[in-house]
């Protein structure tokens, strides 16, 4: 399914792939995407998807940052607005109820490596390449990137990211904890496609309260984290999921699927 000709939608199975479709900009997110993306995350929040993808056209660039062209005469006004738009859609990514992946090939600068970050996870190609260009631009990061990156690398490597401005290959990022995997070029699509099956393949009412449980403990101190773990966690016994992923594993017998139930 094709939501306009800038984002596109393809479902297989019970995964989605949300595809930046920009590839002559590299990608790079404007207003009209940024809209598109607000109205297709709220349909995706409804779905019944088991995963989600996130990839950019081509083979140049993931996203390579925000439009600058669209940008460079912004208005201290117009720059929040547009600021506040990248917010409010990377939050709607992050708050998705499935798990999402990013799935980075080739550029991942500024608001891409902001749109990524708002991912769960994220993985790379060998050819990806990482970087907050921003401050060489007269600007910082606008969409997330100054919250998101230091819980993620710590503090001390964001500074360094961030002031610098370097850019870093997708070993470094792997090493940094920015990616989780990096594969080959000539794997990448089938290792992605592979990794989507087998999450999507897993209880998904499990993987939802899962998702929900990392994402409000991170929000709370650890005695408060752990005790709605353990509730969420009995939530589950609530479901036929449960029983038919139990009796299947004492009975050694093969799983029938799970059925989000």
């Amino acid at each position: 399914m094709t939501t306009a000709k800038r984002l596109l939608l393809e479902r297989k199975d019970d995964v989605v792939y949300l595809t930046i479709n920009r590839p002559e900009a590299l990608n790079a997110l404007n207003t009209e995407l940024l809209d598109l993306l607000n109205e297709t995350l709220d349909e995706l929040a409804a779905s019944d998807a088991r995963c989600v993808v996130v990839k950019g056209a081509g083979d140049r660039a993931f996203i390579a940052g925000a439009d600058v062209a669209e940008m460079k005469d912004l208005t201290k006004d117009e720059a929040l607005r547009f600021g506040r738009m990248g917010n409010l859609v990377f939050a709607k990514l992050s708050d998705l109820p499935m798990p999402v992946i990013a799935a980075i090939d080739g550029f991942c600068l500024g608001g891409g490596l902001e749109f990524a970050l708002a991912a769960d996870f994220r993985v790379a190609s060998e050819n990806a390449s990482f970087a907050f260009p921003e401050t060489g631009l007269g600007i910082m990061p606008g969409f997330g990137g100054t919250a998101r990156l230091p819980r993620l690398i710590g503090e001390a490597t964001a500074f360094d990211l961030i002031y610098t401005g370097r850019r870093i290959k997708a070993d470094e990022a792997l090493a940094l904890g920015i990616v989780g995997r990096v594969f080959t070029a000539s794997d990448f699509n089938e290792e992605v496609d592979k990794l989507a099956k087998t999450i999507a393949d897993k209880a998904p009412l499990a993987m939802r309260a899962a998702k929900r449980a990392i994402q409000q403990g991170q929000m709370k101190a650890l005695t408060d984290a752990l005790f709605d773990e353990s509730e969420i966690f009995a939530e589950l016994f609530e479901t036929s999921d449960q029983v038919t992923g139990m009796e299947a594993l004492l009975s050694r017998t093969p799983h029938p699927g799970f059925k989000g139930q």
